[in-house]
């Protein structure tokens, strides 16, 4: 039975696009170019659900007639973000600054019907309480996974998961970065179930 509507994930992420394929559902990629930046005293919940809603609404144009998916995830640790690292040097100071230390995951997902404007938009959160770490653990985690694209240079669906005390959250997807309970809550709402 052909799906009722199309899907479309407005992100870049290799994550992103790994979660969403486990609903088993077709659905098309694009990379929004929008300006992730934080604004002037924006918490960092504020940010990722104003982004989530801008990757989403930056496609409506060029897929009128979809369901299309914005996410985007802030990682901070009291005032200070962590973003993804890039490279070595900032992954190893991002891993002992949070050695010991909790790092929240604020992670928004939006559902944006394009034909009629109606946004679904939801955060959230996810509480990641690091051990205390040898530079030795460091340098031997980052040379076996090279996280260099994940925010707070850890990847908890892999051997990230050695360097965590625990993880405090309803939905263990939002950690990758697309929180699935909640968007497949928001298809249903919108007409496309996943089951």
């Amino acid at each position: 039975m052909a799906q009722p509507r199309r899907l479309v994930l407005a992100s870049g992420s290799r994550y992103r696009k790994a979660l969403l394929e486990r609903f088993g559902l077709p659905f098309e990629v694009v990379s929004p170019a929008v300006n992730e930046e934080a604004l002037p005293n924006e918490s960092p919940a504020h940010s990722a659900l104003r982004l989530a809603e801008l990757k989403a609404n930056s496609q409506r144009e060029a897929h009128r007639d979809a369901l299309i998916i914005g996410s985007d995830q802030v990682a901070a640790s009291g005032a200070r973000r962590y973003g993804k690292p890039g490279d070595h040097d900032n992954a190893v100071r991002q891993l002992r600054e949070l050695s010991g230390s909790a790092v929240d995951f604020h992670t928004a997902v939006s559902l944006l019907d394009a034909r009629n404007g109606d946004i679904q938009t939801r955060l959230v959160p996810c509480r990641v309480v690091f051990r205390i770490l040898q530079d030795e653990q460091i340098e031997s985690y980052l040379r076996r996974e090279r996280p260099y694209d994940c925010s707070a240079s850890a990847k908890a669906e892999g051997l990230g998961i050695a360097l965590i005390e625990r993880i405090e959250t309803e939905d263990p997807t939002s950690l990758i970065g697309l929180p699935l309970i909640a968007l497949s809550e928001m298809l249903e709402r919108a007409g496309l179930p996943v089951v």
